[in-house]
């Protein structure tokens, strides 16, 4: 097995337990922070915790090893194939010298409701009012509006995943989104950690610029959006 197999129940069981509901083998974290949740076996046993945990016409955002299959119970409502990349070898693109550089902030809970308004624009995943609480998040502002952010959220041992990198549309084009997570990069790998992250497998464009970052596909997973009936 690879360490991150299984990435959101190790996380809600190691590095950010703090953030778990739990009912049997079922874990989510606190809707607050983001609605992704977990179970130890897509099996019986595992489906009958998710459901206990959620209720019913309750929903959970899962990611799975293999296409979701119609249980008794549970209906798919949402998702996308998700590649899950990872930069091993500390190799990053470099930043042209002379290209004058956006001034980077570290976002905070003052910053949570421009945060989730970018979210809600750009939709890189789910976020939260307090999803900023999961670990270091960076914007950059432009007259005082945030218009780019990336930040840390999903954690296990030794790996920290990038997320949430998104720019508002009328602020692509200018790189923003290469020089947050690149900062961020930089930071998880003076913790001794590998970076990791999750991209929509149509998004040619977001994996184009995550390969020069660094990063290299680990495996192909399916994001799923159930719901208990």
């Amino acid at each position: 097995m690879h360490a991150l197999d299984n990435v959101i129940w190790k996380a809600l069981t190691t590095r950010q337990t703090e953030f778990a509901e739990v009912v049997g083998q079922a874990r989510r974290f606190v809707p607050e922070v983001t609605s992704l949740t977990a179970f130890s076996e897509p099996n019986a046993e595992g489906y009958a915790s998710l459901a206990g945990l959620v209720g019913s016409g309750g929903t959970a955002a899962v990611f799975l090893d293999d296409p979701f299959i119609e249980c008794e119970g549970w209906k798919a409502v949402g998702g996308a194939p998700l590649l899950e990349m990872v930069s091993e070898n500390g190799i990053s693109a470099r930043v042209n010298p002379a290209r004058s550089l956006p001034q980077i902030t570290e976002l905070g809970p003052q910053d949570s409701p421009d945060m989730v308004k970018l979210a809600a624009l750009t939709r890189p995943g789910p976020f939260g009012s307090r999803t900023h609480e999961l670990g270091t998040y960076l914007g950059i502002r432009s007259e005082g509006k945030l218009v780019a952010m990336a930040g840390e959220r999903l954690k296990i041992p030794g790996y920290t995943e990038v997320s949430a990198v998104c720019t508002h549309p009328e602020h692509t084009g200018k790189g923003h989104a290469q020089v947050l997570m690149m900062e961020l990069m930089r930071r998880i790998r003076s913790r001794g950690e590998t970076p990791f992250l999750h991209v929509r497998e149509d998004n040619l464009r977001a994996v184009q610029i995550y390969e020069r970052l660094g990063f290299r596909v680990r495996v192909l997973l399916h994001y799923v959006l159930l719901r208990r009936d």
